[in-house]
């Protein structure tokens, strides 16, 4: 396609469809054009009724009193008078996007369903040029017809519509050459061939050809002297071949020389006993590795049925230790599952939760270690006062009893926490935050909105990492917000079998406090400075009396228990019975605290 011809290249009967590369579509519009009849659209368009179209007079529609242009020197008057910049840019930004659409095109052809090419879609604008297409590949009968039916659909406020659908016949398109300055009506095609621009509409007149000057040329005697010279060289050539054919015949008659012959075949005669010797020796080589190669893949074979021997040999023998083997492990797994029940049940005892069905309490009330906790949902009177201390040490035993349960069911938390008491925190390393704002309190802040937002959304982390152990479990958490009342269930749950529960192992943890606590009697240091030592290290001078005072009688208890017997099982079961008054005195020190 050549866009600078001056004229063009093609008859006008000589344009078919596989000339079209491209179309543009100039000047959208969504109102009707004034310069045609209603029923133009089904006009015969062939090339004497356009013309007769242009010559004749426009006819215009009736203009309502809407459109009527207003006289010279008549202002007309306006909503924009006293409106604010802002405003008239909102009004000129409207009156613009107005203007716009996406649009795409689709070409078809008579006797054919489907369209035969369908453009790309081109967003937002009022003169469209679409990309360039080849139809040269299309079936012979779709290229060569001259006629086809062009189709524009637009999108305005997120609908499509056929906007125009011409029948255009390309025998009748003007030459335009050009799109640049050329004042195009609206709605109006411009057709690219492969010879420049064309439109239906306007027309370009392009100037008559320039006549070329005379050049000089040979004269009739030198053309002659050159036809002599031909003659004389062809006549030469064919006396050369006919010398050359009686040559042949001559040498031909003559009785051969059998020597050369002779010897040509002697010498491919010696040239084919050699490729034979080295085809000999190479098949003598390729033997010997054979050879190699066999015996290699006897012995490899030999050591391959001695390693399946030892291997059927031991696979016969963890055969028999296979029963033994998988009643082991379920063994393995049913006291796993039994010391996670006692351990479980120990952690309910520690942790006690209980349901408070007192007249007027919200449904699924419970109670942590003697400490009310809400589900989530709370009043702001909860968070005035020593409300605030309850909630924060009831988060803190929560987060506490979660820390030790991912431990004991081997379920890893998503949300790590850190218990330290009524201080107790929570960490995202999910969400995208920047590092210093990944640790979230769990317990009732002072600072406002934003302090009590990261409350609200730590307690919803808590909240997720019991619904995960819940899940490890098998269990379907209905409402992630009742902390307790989960926690209730996943306790009970993990504690419950129809088995007794077992006992604790021997030794473990309490051989090393018994190891602990000899060594301290035999460095001199007393029960009693360990007991104050361990009940100093609690806040608060109540607090720290009342821990002092347990830490000294179980420092005294397990000391006697300990040192009276310390050899056989009689020691041991003492130990034992030591700890679990341990446990109660705990217990009722963190009542004693909590009060």
């Amino acid at each position: 396609m050549s866009a600078e011809s001056t004229r063009p290249l093609l008859l006008p009967q000589n344009r078919k469809l596989r000339h079209l590369r491209g179309i543009s579509l100039r000047n959208l519009a969504f109102t009707r054009p004034r310069g045609r009849t209603i029923d133009d659209a089904a006009l015969n368009k062939s090339p004497a009724k356009l013309e007769s179209l242009r010559n004749s007079p426009q006819i215009h529609h009736t203009l309502s009193s809407e459109q009527l242009r207003p006289g010279p020197g008549r202002r007309r008057s306006t909503n924009l008078v006293g409106a604010s910049p802002v405003t008239r840019q909102k009004r000129i930004e409207d009156t613009f996007d107005s203007k716009l659409a996406d649009a795409f095109f689709s070409l078809h052809v008579e006797r054919e369903e489907e369209p035969v090419y369908i453009s790309e879609v081109a967003e937002r604008a009022t003169n469209f040029n679409f990309s360039l297409f080849e139809l040269s590949e299309l079936d012979s009968t779709i290229t060569q017809t001259p006629r086809v039916t062009i189709k524009i659909w637009t999108n305005r406020h997120d609908t499509w519509s056929l906007l125009l659908e011409d029948d255009i016949d390309l025998r009748a398109l003007n030459w335009l050459g050009t799109m640049q300055n050329v004042p195009f009506p609206p709605n109006s095609l411009v057709f690219h061939m492969v010879d420049g621009i064309y439109s239906l509409e306007l027309s370009n007149k392009y100037p008559p050809p320039k006549k070329m000057p005379p050049t000089a040329t040979s004269s009739y005697n030198a053309l002659m002297r050159l036809a002599t010279l031909d003659n004389s060289i062809q006549d030469a050539l064919a006396t050369r071949e006919s010398l050359t054919r009686q040559i042949n015949d001559l040498l031909a008659k003559e009785t051969p020389n059998q020597v050369p012959a002779a010897q040509d075949s002697l010498a491919l005669a010696e040239k084919y006993l050699a490729v034979q010797k080295r085809t000999v020796e190479a098949s003598k080589t390729r033997n010997q590795e054979l050879r190699a190669s066999i015996e290699a893949r006897r012995s490899a074979i030999a050591e391959g049925r001695a390693l399946q021997e030892r291997a059927e040999t031991d696979v016969n023998n963890a055969t028999e230790k296979l029963a033994h083997s998988k009643t082991l492990l379920a063994r393995t797994k049913e006291q796993i599952h039994g010391q996670r029940r006692r351990i479980c049940e120990d952690l309910d005892r520690i942790w006690r939760i209980n349901s408070v069905s007192t007249p007027g309490t919200p449904p699924l009330t419970f109670t942590i270690c003697g400490l009310p906790l809400p589900n989530t949902i709370y009043d702001d009177a909860l968070l005035k006062g020593t409300g605030s201390d309850t909630l924060s040490a009831a988060l803190g035993y929560v987060a506490q009893l979660t820390d030790n349960l991912q431990c004991y069911l081997g379920v890893p938390l998503p949300y790590p926490i850190r218990p330290y008491g009524s201080r107790s925190t929570i960490r995202d390393e999910i969400s995208q935050l920047p590092d210093t704002q990944r640790d979230f309190p769990l317990y009732v802040p002072r600072g406002g909105s934003s302090a009590q937002y990261r409350f609200d959304y730590g307690w919803f982390l808590l909240n997720k990492d019991i619904e995960t152990l819940c899940v490890s479990q098998g269990l379907k958490v209905v409402d992630i917000r009742h902390t307790l009342p989960n926690l209730k269930y996943l306790l009970y749950v993990c504690s419950a079998g129809t088995d007794e529960i077992p006992d604790r192992k021997r030794g473990g943890v309490r051989g090393l406090w018994a190891g602990r606590y000899r060594n301290l009697t035999v460095a001199g240091m007393t029960a009693d400075d360990e007991a104050s030592s361990f009940g100093g290290s609690r806040r608060g001078s109540d607090a720290s009396s009342v821990v002092g005072g347990i830490g000294q009688r179980r420092g005294e208890d397990l000391r006697g228990k300990i040192i009276g017997g310390s050899t056989g099982n009689g020691g041991v079961a003492g130990f034992e019975e030591a700890e679990v008054k341990m446990t109660l005195r705990t217990k009722g020190m963190r009542e004693s605290v909590a009060q």
